[in-house]
């Protein structure tokens, strides 16, 4: 049922984003930094903490989930280090995916051809 759960809400994340492209005129970019000022502001008001307990990966996945994982990272570094934590918490918390991220598109570079664009 996990799993079910987890295809369903990721699922309705992404359809989201598929219709902000395929009806409004913004672009890609804007799309996914809306996701992720989503993602921290639905923690901040403590929405998306319950939507992550009841769907795990298909909430934490999307990018609304790397706004989540800014969002806890800060609060919890402003927990540990008070106000200076405000400027170390989300990297600390989201430096493994970053460079998770950094690291695998590297090899992927390294091991896929380029091709011609025109």
């Amino acid at each position: 049922m996990n799993y079910l759960w987890a295809f369903l809400i990721g699922g309705a994340l992404c359809v989201v984003g598929q219709l902000l492209i395929d009806y409004t005129k913004l672009t890609p970019a804007r799309i996914l930094v809306g996701y992720v000022v989503a993602g921290v502001i639905l923690t901040a008001i403590g929405v998306y903490e319950p939507l992550v307990k009841f769907a795990g990966a298909g909430a934490s996945v999307p990018l609304t989930g790397f706004g989540y994982s800014l969002a806890n990272g800060v609060k919890q570094a402003v927990s540990q280090s008070g106000f200076s934590g405000i400027f170390t918490g989300a990297l600390s918390a989201t430096a493994g995916g970053i460079t998770a991220a950094v690291v695998f598109s590297y090899f992927a570079a390294l091991v896929s051809k380029s091709k011609d664009q025109s």
